[in-house]
């Protein structure tokens, strides 16, 4: 058998009613979008009514979607896009500690441009520092970006301050939420963005598919160049059969949004209610992240003074997850989060990202938990 898959936020699988929309794609339907004849107009039929699906759940306007390959591809098109089409007024980006590297990466490699960034300091659960993000605005501010959810340990930032304060002064915002598309209500409206990135493979919809949300009136500066395609924004004959599925996989996260939260929220906390239980007293644990604003998937759990490639390499074959730190022989490599948040090294070195989803069953967390404990116990020297 399989391990047991409890690393959905790394990527998801397709789900059947996914896959059966793009299918088609595959065989009879293969005209190019551009195209004037039937071929043609079906294929174009099929992207139109993928942005309409995107467009509901995000509650935007249809023409406000822009396809593209993916959640760093999107993230690039929105920070590059903002910065080269804004240059002329100011050069300076604001973003968190705890970003994606499809954004910390973006923002070093404009330096070359002449821009800076500033670098925001979270707090202890993984949430920013609204005071030094206000603090760190400057008249030369052209865009901040700062993640919905983080990846690693769930915590969910104040958008929509962040959104009000960007919009006091006229600065442009920009979220990335691939981890919480899916997870949790992502209305762009309410929450006040002006672009908002998204991932398909986070969401049951196939990898290499993504789009950004660009609120109208929001100019950004070409980053693919060629012919006229998604608004003259991002050149390529579209990807009819990933961009279906990814609308798909949108009309379904829509349609069981509530359904899907309880449940993994209830498979999540059952996992680490069973692990405080069942290790109390033989090794210290630490849930990182905030405790309540937090995605209902996630749980960051740091083991005290254990080595989390050790105990992965114990249940790896029995259990796929994450880890939040790598032990070599002469250092130990701790994520940026984990040191954003100031994680003691003893807790930080030994840490586990378990993230539940759709299919997680409760026979699979209890099955979990005995393989871990197992494997800790093994480590600390207790049976």
């Amino acid at each position: 058998m399989p391990p047991i898959y409890l690393d959905y936020n790394a990527t998801t699988p397709i789900l059947e009613e996914v896959a059966d929309s793009m299918r088609p794609f595959l065989t009879t339907l293969f005209g190019n979008p551009s195209s004037s004849h039937w071929y043609g107009s079906q294929t174009k039929k099929a992207i139109n009514k993928a942005r309409k699906q995107v467009a509901s759940l995000l509650d935007c306007e249809v023409e406000e979607i822009v396809f593209t390959s993916g959640g760093s591809e999107s993230n690039n098109l929105a920070i590059k896009g903002v910065a080269f089409a804004n240059k002329k007024k100011g050069n300076h980006i604001i973003t968190s500690q705890i970003e994606h590297p499809a954004v910390l990466k973006v923002c070093e490699y404009l330096k070359i441009w002449g821009f800076e960034t500033s670098f925001i300091p979270v707090s202890e659960q993984g949430v920013i520092d609204l005071v030094a993000l206000k603090k760190a605005i400057k008249p030369t501010t052209i865009l901040i970006s700062v993640m919905h959810a983080n990846n690693e340990v769930g915590s969910i930032q104040p958008i929509s301050e962040i959104a009000k304060l960007s919009k006091s002064h006229k600065i442009v915002f920009h979220s990335d939420g691939a981890q919480s598309i899916g997870k949790i209500q992502t209305f762009v409206k309410e929450l006040g963005v002006d672009l908002f990135s998204l991932a398909g493979h986070k969401l049951y919809a196939p990898k290499g598919v993504g789009a950004l949300y660009i609120k109208e009136g929001i100019e950004l500066e070409k980053q693919i160049h060629g012919a006229n395609h998604e608004k003259n924004l991002r050149a390529g004959t579209e990807n009819i059969m990933e961009v279906a599925g990814l609308g798909k996989a949108c009309e379904m996260a829509q349609q069981n949004l509530d359904k899907n939260h309880r449940h993994m929220r209830k498979t999540r906390d059952r996992l680490i209610n069973g692990l405080e239980m069942n290790l109390q007293g033989i090794v210290d644990m630490k849930v990182n992240g905030h405790p309540e604003n937090r995605l209902p998937n996630t749980a960051s759990i740091s083991f005290a003074n254990i080595e989390a490639d050790e105990l992965i390499s114990r249940i790896a074959d029995r259990v796929a997850v994450s880890a939040g730190a790598a032990c070599h022989s002469d250092r130990v490599e701790i994520s940026s989060t984990l040191k954003a948040m100031k994680i003691p090294l003893a807790f930080a070195k030994g840490t586990i990202r378990f993230s539940t989803g759709k299919f997680t069953t409760e026979d699979e967390i209890d099955e979990t938990i005995s393989i871990v404990c197992e494997a800790v116990k093994g480590l600390k020297g207790k049976k």
